[in-house]
């Protein structure tokens, strides 16, 4: 119905693709951060959802809720749990649907590609905490307090993708001739999880009746990160090398650098097949993933109007 309305907790690169989406097609749309901002033609709240009257109050009226909030990695520890209790409780007392971006990491080192029924069994802090947020949301599914659905990803591939490998940070260095950074073995296989596609099947997750639970979202068949950044550097007409980072130098920088040093214990993600299963997904809805042509052209136009100065080829 497009006179309900969603509520959505973080204005980043997923709840803004979210909030877009949603408007096109007719929705309420509420986005809710620190910063207060939104989207146009979306209403904005400025406030800490750990703070569970704020969270509750911001999610009044919703009919989903969405949980895209996703504090910095050094700052998981004091705020993820508290954040993802904010926006469970917002969608408990609003009666509302909880659909929750989510991760991969609680899966741990893999032994395959990983399913919706992978066993949770994490092998660093952050993934302890991914499980522990998972367990805490599916739980309150459980007891029937609350419809829950978790949409999990992999690692974001996309155009204005401000936290992700493929940043200004890797633009920058390429376009200047330097090689891209890859936090392990480049030539392993990864799964790169396009932002619109996730951003569109948490939408998909949200509109029909029968999604409690985990699923994966949809992702083209995973491929070296090498590979794929030659198809970028293809379409840039700027060859693109690629190279794994010194864990010397990575820990060096850490001493500096809060963010730099919480990198170091997922370099395992790089460093065997790090694959999702998204089967589950595509034989519910008959959806596949952005092919991953389209991926990279879209992407490929997105820097060359980001980065017009930069030498790219006309």
């Amino acid at each position: 119905m497009n006179n309900q309305l969603h509520v959505i907790f973080g204005a980043g690169q997923i709840g803004s693709r979210i909030a877009k989406l949603l408007r096109s097609r007719g929705h309420r749309v509420r986005m809710v951060s620190r910063g207060g901002s939104a989207i146009e033609g979306a209403e904005a709240a400025a406030g800490d959802a750990k703070d569970l009257s704020f969270a509750a109050h911001a999610a009044r009226g919703a009919a989903v809720v969405y949980d895209c909030a996703n504090p910095l990695y050094q700052d998981w520890r004091r705020d993820l749990l508290p954040l993802g209790r904010g926006t469970l409780h917002a969608a408990t007392t609003a009666g509302a649907k909880l659909v929750a971006l989510d991760s991969l990491y609680m899966y741990g080192a893999p032994d395959g590609a990983m399913t919706e029924l992978s066993p949770v069994r994490p092998n660093s802090r952050k993934g302890v905490l991914r499980a522990e947020l998972a367990e805490l949301r599916l739980s309150a599914l459980r007891r029937g307090d609350v419809h829950v659905t978790l949409g999990r990803a992999s690692d974001f591939f996309g155009p204005g993708l401000a936290a992700s490998w493929w940043s200004d940070r890797f633009f920058h260095r390429v376009l200047a001739g330097k090689r891209g950074e890859c936090l392990g073995d480049p030539d392993a296989l990864h799964s790169y999880s396009y932002a619109d596609d996730v951003a569109s099947a948490l939408v998909t997750l949200a509109e029909a009746p029968d999604t409690d639970g985990v699923w994966h979202v949809p992702t083209v068949p995973a491929e070296a990160t090498r590979q794929l950044a030659a198809r970028l550097g293809a379409a840039l007409g700027k060859p693109i090398t690629m190279a794994q980072m010194s864990p010397l130098l990575l820990r060096a920088i850490g001493v500096f650098a809060p963010f730099m040093r919480e990198l170091p214990e997922l370099r395992y993600q790089w460093q065997m097949p790090f694959v999702i299963d998204d089967r589950k997904f595509r034989a519910r809805f008959a959806v596949e993933p952005t092919p991953i042509d389209a991926q990279v052209a879209t992407t490929a136009a997105w820097a060359r109007a980001r980065y017009r100065r930069a030498g790219l080829p006309a």
